[in-house]
């Protein structure tokens, strides 16, 4: 046996996990340390991100605070949280910048889950990417007399149920995202 499904399945497990990364991103409407991770700060003489110069914190459900560490970079957070794509209006108090979640549209919802559905495509094109290669891995097996064509139907057929798991935990996280985007 040269087929390992393990390490398909390790694959696809980790596309759902980026997807799920992904999603921290996208506002709900509450407030959350991750909204910021993917934000980028220039420091140091480079883009750092944001977690590396500075400790972000949410003491209510509608505000998150940066405290910086380094006073001499406090502009550059403030800029940085400015000009991301997430539409928040952060304010300098001292070394903290207190960043307030306004409350989200029912236009930016949906705008919000159309962007949740792009990541979602993406995640099961790479999922079936990942189900094409162990096919042809497996066509190769059976053409090389590596395996049976009973072991190529087998690895066939297992390869293609673990396509659909995964293609399934892709949606079902997705609709909870959905959920989660349009509770107002």
């Amino acid at each position: 046996m040269t087929i390992e499904l393990n390490s398909y399945e390790e694959k696809m497990d980790k596309t759902l996990n980026n997807l799920k990364k992904e999603y921290l991103g996208l506002r709900t409407g509450r407030a959350s340390a991750s909204l910021l991770e993917p934000v980028s700060v220039e420091a140091y003489g480079g883009k750092v991100p944001i977690n590396q110069v500075a400790n972000i914190s949410v003491p209510e459900s509608r505000l998150i605070t940066v405290q910086v560490w380094d006073e001499s970079l406090i502009q550059s957070v403030e800029k940085a949280i400015r000009n991301s794509e997430l539409g928040l209006n952060p304010m300098i108090e001292g070394n903290n910048i207190r960043v307030p979640i306004p409350e989200l549209s029912q236009e930016r919802r949906i705008e919000i889950v159309k962007v949740a559905s792009k990541y979602s495509e993406e995640a099961k094109i790479t999922v079936r990417n990942i189900r094409r290669d162990a096919m042809d891995k497996i066509k190769d097996e059976e053409k090389q007399k590596s395996i049976s064509k009973d072991d190529s139907f087998q690895f066939s057929e297992k390869i293609q149920k673990l396509t659909d798991k995964y293609v399934e935990k892709i949606e079902n996280t997705f609709q909870e995202k959905e959920k989660d985007i349009l509770k107002v």
